[in-house]
């Protein structure tokens, strides 16, 4: 339980065909021992399935083929289609906005009427962020309110966390609402003294570090779960086991009620300014008022850069509803399944936008043919850079061809689809999924953040994805 406890606190469509037409693919090429890609392949022995297709980008040509229509679970791989989404639904240049409104008027530093924290789902909003709005607040000369102090999150559903298989107290695994704060999660930090633990959460950024009440934790004497957790109308209790504790360290917990949490840590902002809120009511129907204040995301463009190269689950899932405006995750990847159909012909059975729930599935044909579709928008070019890499898995620096990329990984699950760029040339559009979902399933919860052989088993099939893209890059470009 230990190594556990090591996580480092940081903060309508076109017309189109139903279905892509497939061209004739062959096998991949070689025997065992000559590098080919069933031999790259058979040499990784991963168990499970292995499906993967390259293609060239310009015709839809399919150079080699394995189990390219046997449905796999994406991963994060998902979540570049949900920016392919997200940007053809709501534009490049959309931002999130989160306002302070006023329900009457404000005469000699008194506010008469109440005061509202108005979310629209931006999942980017951070502690220091909140904290310039705070300050931006505290400009009008507010001083006092004499009514309510609200917080509306109304902009996209709640969701109380992502995918119900994980276990509950994983950082990955947060609420989704119309009001988020650092990715919906909270820093827990304990230190061991003469009597005991002192133990903390707080909502720290780079500026501002402000202590967080609407979480709490305390230390138990059990060997096991690790964590436990309990829900309240408007609370995040925990327990933890003491023995896993060791003598200091911090981690970020999963926040259930981001509504409160983030309507907390503006009130503790706004203290700092002189201005002292009551606890907050959460309201579901948002009033006439005024805007005080306002701070605004990055253009919807670098928000989807960002989550491709650090790969936020919480950010996929809110920009997904966004874009689709569903009720749920469910429905909203539905919709995201129907917009892929019907102006793409891709076949995608997704029940999520982030790719954390097992249960979604897309082949590595349509996966590839989604890449391929999206070739002319502003995808690749948000895409991280993923390299050539040598037999031992080192990326071979200054190589003359390109390998732009999303990753994905679950337990006994990873894929990676994107392009291979040589200087001139035919380009490649390639993906390629491994998953062995017996094994996965199997797993308990218990083991599910850390399970026996998992890295050793990602390990080998990131080696076999870098194999196979530099075997094609040689043979191909």
């Amino acid at each position: 339980m230990a190594a556990l406890m090591a996580g480092v606190a940081v903060p309508g469509c076109a017309e189109a065909p139903s279905r892509s037409p497939r061209p004739a693919s062959r096998p991949g090429s070689g025997v065992a021992g000559s590098g080919g890609s069933d031999a790259i392949v058979s040499a990784a022995g991963l168990g499970g399935t292995v499906g993967f297709v390259v293609m060239e980008t310009a015709s839809g040509k399919v150079i080699e083929a394995m189990n390219e229509t046997v449905a796999q679970p994406p991963a994060s791989v998902a979540k570049a289609l949900t920016g392919f989404y997200a940007l053809d639904r709501l534009g490049a240049n959309y931002r999130y906005t989160t306002r302070v409104m006023a329900t009457g008027p404000v005469q000699n530093g008194r506010l008469q009427g109440d005061l509202i924290l108005v979310g629209s789902g931006d999942p980017s909003l951070d502690t220091d962020r909140l904290g310039d709005l705070a300050q931006a607040l505290a400009a009008t000369g507010i001083k006092e309110i004499s009514g309510r102090y609200l917080a509306y999150a109304g902009g996209i559903p709640h969701i109380d966390e992502i995918d119900g298989d994980q276990p509950d107290y994983v950082g990955y695994n947060p609420a989704v609402a119309g009001l988020n704060l650092n990715y919906n999660r909270v820093n827990f930090e304990w230190k061991r003294g003469g009597n005991g633990y002192t133990l903390s959460m707080d909502a720290r950024g780079k500026r501002f570090v402000p202590a967080v009440s609407m979480a709490n934790v305390s230390a138990v004497s059990r060997a096991a779960p690790l964590f436990a957790y309990k829900s309240g109308q408007d609370r995040d209790t925990w327990t933890v086991a003491q023995g896993a504790l060791g003598k200091a360290g911090s981690r970020w917990l999963p926040v259930r009620h981001p509504e409160v949490y983030t309507a907390e840590v503006f009130a503790s902002l706004m203290r700092a300014h002189g201005l002292r809120l009551p606890d907050a009511g959460v309201i579901g129907g948002l009033p006439a008022g005024a805007v005080l204040a306002e701070t605004r995301s990055d253009a919807l463009s670098d928000v989807m850069r960002d989550m491709l190269k650090y790969s936020t689950n919480i950010t996929a899932e809110a920009v997904g509803l966004t874009a689709s405006g569903a009720g749920g995750l469910r429905a909203s990847a539905a919709q995201m399944n129907a917009w892929l159909a019907a102006k793409h012909g891709v076949q995608g059975q997704l029940v999520d936008h982030s790719g954390l729930g097992g249960g979604s599935r897309i082949t590595a044909f349509d996966m590839a043919a989604a890449f391929r579709a999206a070739r002319g928008g502003m995808l690749p070019n948000l895409l991280k850079e993923q390299g050539i890499r040598d037999a031992k898995g080192k990326e071979i620096k200054g190589h003359p061809i390109r390998v732009v990329a999303k990753t994905g990984t679950l337990n006994f699950v990873s894929g990676l689809a994107g392009y291979i760029q040589p200087p001139s040339g035919k380009e490649l559009t390639f993906a390629i999924f491994s998953a062995d979902t017996r094994r996965r399933d199997a797993l308990p919860m218990s083991e599910r953040e850390q399970p026996n052989g998992g890295p050793q088993w990602t390990r080998s099939a990131r080696n076999m994805q870098g194999q196979l893209i530099r075997h094609w890059a040689a043979q191909y470009t």
